[in-house]
């Protein structure tokens, strides 16, 4: 491994990375495996994170998983404290958009004006969180507890940002979705994060209420320049 102090954290997760890789390690594992053939070596706590991120996909770099999106978000987030500008492959392509090719996936429509607002694929999947006692400092009783009992716990999506919501989430930390055509509100956004009624916290967040939307199964390619705003 290389001994400057520049190169030694970025050698030594790239090392890590390749065994994880190639000898089916986890990266505690392999990391475990470096530091005992350099005692030194080190990896600062950003590639830390990458190597557990790189783990959560199966030693794969997948720019379509949740978590990499996620990912890239945070980062994004971190670095600038209210985004003016971002780049354009950060926004889901909007499902109107007549340019795309014929796509057959799930797609969510404003309940009120049937305008399509975001596909399938768009929906930033999370951990499910611990529920009411997330909540205890809103002091939630037992009987809101109950009533909440049988009931569906994420009652949100949290999706990429898509190309129609760009004026609404750009230099600004937080604000109302409003669909693009029709003007409802569809729910909200956070640079910060937000919690879900599941309890747990997602950042940034991009949050459409379900009551919102109907779900589509299909996206019929006839009706994409009739959807076009």
């Amino acid at each position: 491994l290389p001994r400057s102090r520049a190169g030694r954290s970025r050698s030594v997760a790239v090392v890590t990375a390749y065994l994880m890789k190639t000898e089916g390690l986890g990266w505690e594992e392999a990391y475990a495996a470096v530091r005992a053939a350099q005692p030194d070596a080190e990896v600062n706590a950003g590639f830390q994170e990458q190597l557990k991120l790189y783990e959560a996909m199966g030693c794969a770099v997948d720019s379509a998983s949740a978590l990499y999106k996620r990912y890239r978000l945070r980062l994004l987030a971190g670095r600038c404290p209210e985004p003016q500008d971002l780049p354009r492959e950060v926004f889901a392509v909007d499902p109107t958009d007549v340019c795309q090719p014929p796509n057959t996936e799930v797609l969510y429509r404003c309940r009120k004006c049937r305008r399509a607002l975001f596909r399938r694929s768009s929906v930033l999947s999370h951990t499910e969180g611990s529920g009411a006692t997330a909540f205890a400092h809103k002091r939630v009783t037992d009987s809101a507890r109950l009533r909440g009992e049988g009931r569906e716990k994420c009652t949100s999506y949290f999706t990429d940002p898509v190309q129609w919501m760009e004026p609404a989430v750009l230099g600004v930390m937080e604000g109302q979705l409003l669909c693009p055509k029709c003007r409802s509100k569809l729910g909200s956004f956070s640079w910060r994060g937000e919690q879900c009624s599941c309890g747990r916290w997602v950042t940034p967040a991009f949050q459409i209420h379900k009551s919102r939307v109907d779900e589509a199964r299909t996206l019929p390619v006839g009706t994409l320049h009739a959807a076009k705003t």
